[in-house]
């Protein structure tokens, strides 16, 4: 099968990515830490959970940051914010719509050239892809950037040594992506928006919980590049189960190249993929495999497209993605 310009750049993306989380979690001895805020003369407590706490105090409304305030971020790396930062740069398309969720997006001076939501963001200068263009950044003399910590850690590096404040994140659950949305808030002064993008999300989620408490689990296989799945300790393996799917690649660790005859033995009763746009069509994948035409979810007919970013992308958008998915698995839920 012939790819577009575009969808080879978009499959270099993916293995891009894939290599960095690996690498990430390889030298981190596991998953990255949860970033945690540390207010002026207090102590972190390392063994909290890692939702943004408030910051109250010296007669100030709750909900005003307190400046200077101190940061440690996925990486382990503390940083120090002087005032509500007046320039940002977002190496990752979840933060760029972070951002615009909760507020920030004027904010926003540079974007990695895969941040494409909101719409706001076509007129926002490009700083590069995974290989971030220092000179780029800098030259947009940023008072923040942030990024993912799966991201390519001499670079990052590189930023810091040009003395440019980075904060990385790591979200690996629904639970930490709203948390960390709370978080940002806190960080940039925004806790009234990002309090109630929160609170969107967490109700979002408790609908689709209720609405597929007594559903049936389904065997679903879910394949968000071709020839790549996702397994446990990643969030679209969450979002599965919390949308009332049992993931056949289950007992996979993180992003995985599949083994076609596995997924034609676990017999998956419905196949999710993802809209790409253009002539890149995971079903013509699909129906060429051999044996495959016997999977119940391709005799029953049982493949279901999704709209690939908020499915992707640890942001605001993600319980749109995981009401998308339950529809999917169990449209009579959703009538």
């Amino acid at each position: 099968m012939g790819y577009t310009g575009k969808q080879r750049r978009y499959r270099a993306w993916i293995a891009m990515m894939l290599i960095a989380i690996m690498a990430t979690l390889a030298a981190c001895g596991g998953k990255a830490e949860e970033p945690r805020i540390q207010e002026p003369g207090v102590a972190v407590d390392n063994g909290g959970d890692n939702a943004a706490p408030s910051n109250g105090g010296d007669g100030e409304a709750s909900g005003a940051t307190q400046y200077p305030i101190t940061v440690t971020d996925a990486t382990d790396v503390e940083l120090t914010l002087e005032a509500a930062p007046q320039a940002i740069v977002s190496l990752v398309p979840s933060e760029t719509e972070v951002l615009f969720a909760i507020g920030a997006g004027g904010e926003v001076v540079g974007v990695d050239e895969w941040s494409n939501y909101p719409e706001e963001v076509a007129a926002i200068t490009k700083i590069g892809d995974m290989s971030t263009n220092i000179e780029a950044v800098a030259a947009l003399n940023p008072d923040l950037v942030v990024a993912s910590a799966s991201m390519n850690a001499q670079a990052l590096e590189e930023l810091r040594r040009l003395e440019i404040p980075v904060f990385t994140s790591n979200p690996k659950t629904l639970d930490e992506t709203i948390a960390h949305i709370e978080q940002m808030g806190q960080l940039l002064d925004r806790q009234d928006e990002a309090t109630l993008v929160a609170q969107q999300m967490r109700d979002a989620k408790a609908q689709v919980v209720e609405a597929v408490k007594d559903a049936p689990h389904k065997r679903v296989y879910l394949e968000f590049s071709p020839g790549w799945s996702v397994g446990r300790g990643e969030f679209l393996d969450e979002l599965l189960t919390l949308a009332g799917g049992v993931n056949v690649a289950g007992d996979e660790q993180g992003w995985f190249e599949i083994d076609p005859e596995q997924v034609l033995q676990s017999n998956p009763e419905i196949i999710i993929y993802p809209d790409f746009g253009g002539d890149m069509t995971i079903p013509d994948l699909i129906a060429s495999r051999p044996g495959w035409e016997a999977i119940d979810a391709v005799r029953n007919g049982e493949l279901h497209e999704v709209t690939n970013d908020p499915l992707v992308r640890v942001g605001p958008r993600l319980t749109d993605g995981l009401l998308e998915l339950a529809r999917a698995i169990h449209p009579d839920r959703f009538e």
